[in-house]
């Protein structure tokens, strides 16, 4: 179905003003966003994303709402696990949390940039050369590989980032929000700047395989762009809301390994289908089933499905949630300066460490060997006195 040039320009035009309203009413002013906060603009991006499918199911028809729906979600599922990125990535920068809104708004719209440059990058090769589904399937299963090997940690220090240390002037402390300040009356770069250059460069290493994901769901230009803006919206408040909870989803990357390999295989079946290489098969199509939209829908669905639950009840998950909690409200302490804010964040680190003693003496011991948790209590507990 092609979509008429005024139905693109009121969707873009849309998309432009909820980033635009995103930035005037809640990132201008830096602060920390309450749980009922980002709770509430969660379901409200969420429902406008849903209302969107609805009425491109009504006036598409049932096979482009299904495309759609099935694109929005795996979209929404890499998102998800780029958090746990942008996670890493602030916490290695030590990003005053007031200030990670901005942080985040900035990655959101950088990706929703590149992700469009790779949308119609693809498409155009789509329409050129069907054997380029040979390569997105590739990517998709190679990275499926790369999501069960151990991560290296590393992300907050990527290249970019090495780039611009060695060649512009950084400090090494932030001045609120700005991207520059002045040290010994000379102009340098802040650790803002710096963070926001390392969340662009992983933006650009998800577009490589968030494209292709999407791809292997539709060939539709408008259901692909939008599936991914609309992915991306409300991801700044979805962080906040689950921010604790990231931490227990340890089976996340299992889960989206599974999707994506099956995906790759979805999209070289279909290749194969549409085999145009004179070297297979003399160049003429092979006779090979293909996955429908409707059980890449079911399948994708059933896999997070799975993937939360076993996250949620596992004990591993549990004892990674509570450690993470204590280490981020002794870390908020030690950063207060108001008394008002060092009580309370006090009273969160108390009691995060009472959330300890549910867990197994094993799993105390664990903790208790982790050098780095252990020095940061010790600072807070020195520090209250």
């Amino acid at each position: 179905m092609d979509v008429p040039g005024i139905v693109w320009g009121l969707t873009v035009l849309g998309i432009v003003g909820l980033l635009v309203f995103d930035f005037v009413f809640h990132v201008r002013k830096a602060h920390i966003p309450t749980l009922k906060e980002a709770g509430a603009w969660s379901a409200v991006y969420v429902g406008i994303a849903i209302v969107f499918g609805l009425g491109v199911w009504w006036f598409g028809g049932a096979d482009m709402g299904t495309e759609y729906f099935a694109g929005y979600v795996t979209e929404k599922a890499l998102s998800v696990d780029n958090l746990f990125v942008f996670l890493i990535i602030m916490a290695s920068f030590s990003v005053p949390r007031a200030d990670q809104q901005k942080v985040l708004l900035f990655g959101i719209v950088f990706s929703l940039i590149a992700r469009t440059g790779f949308i119609f990058v693809g498409a155009a090769l789509i329409n050129s050369f069907a054997w380029v589904f040979y390569i997105f399937g590739a990517i998709l299963l190679l990275t499926a590989v790369n999501l069960l090997r151990p991560d290296d940690g590393n992300e907050g220090e990527n290249i970019m980032v090495r780039l611009a240390r060695r060649l512009f002037h950084t400090s090494e402390h932030y001045d609120g929000d700005r991207l520059f300040t002045r040290e010994n009356g000379r102009r340098v770069m802040t650790p803002m700047l710096l963070v926001m250059v390392a969340i662009g460069g992983t933006d650009i290493l998800f577009a490589l395989d968030s494209i292709p994901a999407i791809f292997g769901l539709t060939q539709n230009t408008f259901i692909v762009f939008t599936a991914t803006a609309f992915s991306l919206m409300g991801l700044r408040q979805l962080y906040f809301l689950i921010d604790g909870l990231l931490d227990r989803l340890i089976y996340l990357s299992y889960g989206l390994a599974a999707i994506l390999g099956f995906i790759g295989v979805k999209l070289i079946l279909h290749a194969l289908h549409e085999n145009t290489l004179p070297f297979l098969n003399g160049g003429e199509p092979l006779g090979v089933p293909e996955i429908s939209t409707g059980l890449s829908l079911s399948v994708i669905i059933g896999v997070l499905a799975v993937t939360v639950v076993a996250s949620l009840i596992s004990p591993k998950g549990r004892a990674t949630a509570a450690a993470s909690a204590v280490r981020r409200s002794a870390t908020a302490y030690l950063e207060a300066d108001e008394p008002a804010e060092r009580e309370r964040t006090w009273n969160d680190l108390v009691s995060s460490e009472h959330s300890l003693e549910g867990l197994s003496e094993e799993q105390r011991a664990t903790l208790r060997a982790d050098e780095e948790l252990t020095d940061l209590l010790d600072r807070a507990h020195a520090r209250q006195g």
